[in-house]
């Protein structure tokens, strides 16, 4: 079953048919016939290196602009996105590595093909307003599920290793331990930022050294948008930082991240609801 969700994405200007990923097709079949963590890692790693095919329906639908009184009218293209659906009416968005695999859906003959990326899947998937489950890649055919929380989590390690700023250097020795005092000021406005923030479910502090270099570092277990996350985090924290003492952040969805507060209590926890 399908149902059609609106959402605004840019379109790659890759044509559809040119869309193969032999390599992708490759480490799908190699995970589903031997589900070693090496084969699921490089399956993962296909993903996000892959370009999807989605199917959707293209729209144009009238659109309004008023300025000083005069009203300019036009018209908008608006995407309608199918939508997998279970018999527990769990939705999901279908991704397709090719066109073959996109028609093995029926319905989907005279669908426009919109060509995106693990990326912009997940800006969709965790789109609040967009009330799917995650994605299917090849829901027809020799399939594979990814759960919001798994498209979370791999959307942000993807956007912390892109990221440099409070980051830890890549490759540099880091020396994880306790502080010998704890920085109760800057905790006690962390919490009370967190408690504003509904997506951060925890937070934990350490102390690392890295070149010489002292920092704080905080652990956030969150849900959504990273940059903007730890920029806020980064804002709060800063009057109490000094050249002493800097700040490092990491998600707790990286595995040196929950290595790293294994066994420790979060300074913040949120409450059950």
């Amino acid at each position: 079953m399908s149902e059609l969700h609106n959402m605004k994405m840019e379109n790659s200007k890759v044509p559809a048919e040119e869309i193969k990923n032999p390599e992708l097709l490759e480490a799908i079949e190699a995970m589903q016939a031997d589900g070693t963590p090496e084969n699921i890692s490089k399956m993962i790693s296909r993903v996000v290196e892959a370009k999807f095919i989605l199917p959707a329906i293209m729209k144009s639908v009238p659109r309004a602009r008023t300025q000083n009184g005069k009203t300019v009218m036009s018209n908008a293209t608006q995407v309608q996105f199918r939508l997998l659906e279970n018999n527990r009416k769990e939705r999901f968005f279908g991704a397709f590595t090719d066109t073959d695999e996109m028609f093995k859906w029926n319905g989907n003959e005279n669908a426009a093909k919109i060509v995106t990326d693990f990326d912009s899947l997940a800006a969709m998937v965790m789109d609040p307003n967009a009330n799917v489950l995650g994605f299917v890649i090849n829901a027809f055919g020799k399939s594979v599920t990814f759960p919001k929380d798994m498209v979370n989590q791999i959307k942000q390690q993807r956007d912390y290793m892109r990221h440099e700023q409070n980051m830890l250097k890549k490759g540099g020795e880091v020396k994880v331990g306790e502080p010998e005092e704890y920085p109760i000021d800057m905790m006690a406005a962390l919490i009370n930022h967190f408690s504003t923030e509904p997506n951060v479910n925890a937070a934990y502090l350490r102390l690392v050294e890295q070149d010489g270099q002292m920092s704080y570092f905080v652990v956030v277990d969150f849900y959504g948008d990273m940059e903007e996350t730890f920029k806020a985090i980064s804002d709060v924290a800063k009057p109490y930082l000094d050249d002493e003492f800097q700040l490092s952040m990491m998600p707790f969805s990286m595995e040196f991240a929950r290595n790293a507060v294994k066994g420790i209590e979060p300074f913040y926890k949120k409450e059950a609801e």
